[in-house]
């Protein structure tokens, strides 16, 4: 029996936002393109990198929520709740190429720095520091409730921190002509974006792996449900996740001699998960023998 049905995505109330965040993002990344190659800054390029992976992973993201609020059917009985997870995984895997590759290109400038216009880069990187963090702004909300947004919005929040650095760098080649300190800069956020791309990309396939969700210890759901007086046994305990909040489980559970109502025993199971462990969707299987010995299920 399962404690709540509806698999769908559900209503999402952040599309607006990403609508919005995409064409501020789109509109700047030519600007930005164009003001990297004059101003010759490897630093506003990569920022520029970074921008391009944001236009891209933001029409994931949006992608990912619209599909995503399909209803289930025939062929996905689940619905699209895991495209929250695989737009998380896309947007995951644009960040870490684009990261590599801007610390590739900065061994080559550390060896022979190129002239940088400092004035160039400094504007082009103010304009995108606005940017962003209206972007910023717009996602944050989303990204504590959906790893699809968490990666638009880490997505962004690189960019940010990649303008800040780009103006400083900008700034300390201005006055000093040190235009080292460019691909000091492309390295340092490349530095900064990794790790968390890579907590982003763990995220996202614990779950397309139906991994246990974080937070749900099953040892202590087995023994909440030992606990209850008609269970003598609990097995088959399965729980992964359909997105991230969807939890989903499953167990098989054998009552003693004598039991006669398994309908009771599964809704007072079910709303145990959902009180303890806020389980939504439970499918709980009560038997009268162990399923392994020719069981008979009620």
């Amino acid at each position: 029996m399962g404690a709540g049905h509806d698999h769908g995505g559900g209503a999402v109330k952040f599309e607006k936002p990403l609508w919005i965040a995409l064409a501020l993002t789109s509109c700047f990344l030519i600007v930005e393109v164009v003001g990297a190659f004059v101003s010759n800054s490897l630093a506003l390029l990569s920022d520029a990198a970074h921008m391009g992976t944001d236009v891209i992973a933001l029409a994931i993201s949006l992608f990912a929520v619209r599909l995503g609020k399909r209803p289930a059917d025939a062929k996905r009985t689940y619905g699209y709740a895991r495209m929250e997870a695989i737009g998380a995984l896309i947007n995951g895997g644009l960040l870490f190429s684009v990261a590599g590759f801007v610390l590739w290109e900065a061994l080559g400038r550390f060896l022979s720095p190129p002239p940088v216009a400092s004035n160039a880069m400094l504007l082009v990187a103010a304009i995108g520091l606005v940017i962003n963090l209206i972007s910023m702004r717009l996602l944050k909300a989303g990204a504590g409730e959906n790893l699809n947004m968490k990666g638009a919005y880490l997505e962004v929040w690189s960019d940010m921190l990649g303008s800040v650095g780009v103006i400083i760098g900008a700034l300390v080649i201005r006055m000093t002509g040190w235009t080292v300190v460019d691909p000091i800069i492309a390295v340092l956020i490349g530095l900064w974006v990794l790790p968390r791309t890579w907590i982003l990309l763990k995220q996202s396939s614990h779950i397309l792996m139906q991994g246990v969700p974080d937070g749900l210890d099953l040892d202590a759901v087995r023994a909440s449900l030992a606990e209850h007086p008609a269970v003598s046994e609990v097995h088959d305990l399965h729980a992964w996740a359909l997105g991230s909040k969807d939890a989903v489980l499953t167990v098989h559970v054998v009552v003693g001699p004598g039991v006669t109502e398994p309908d009771r025993i599964r809704s007072e199971l079910a709303e145990l998960l959902h009180d303890r462990f806020d389980v939504e969707h439970a499918t709980i299987q009560v038997e009268s023998a162990h399923c392994g010995g020719h069981a008979l299920h009620a």
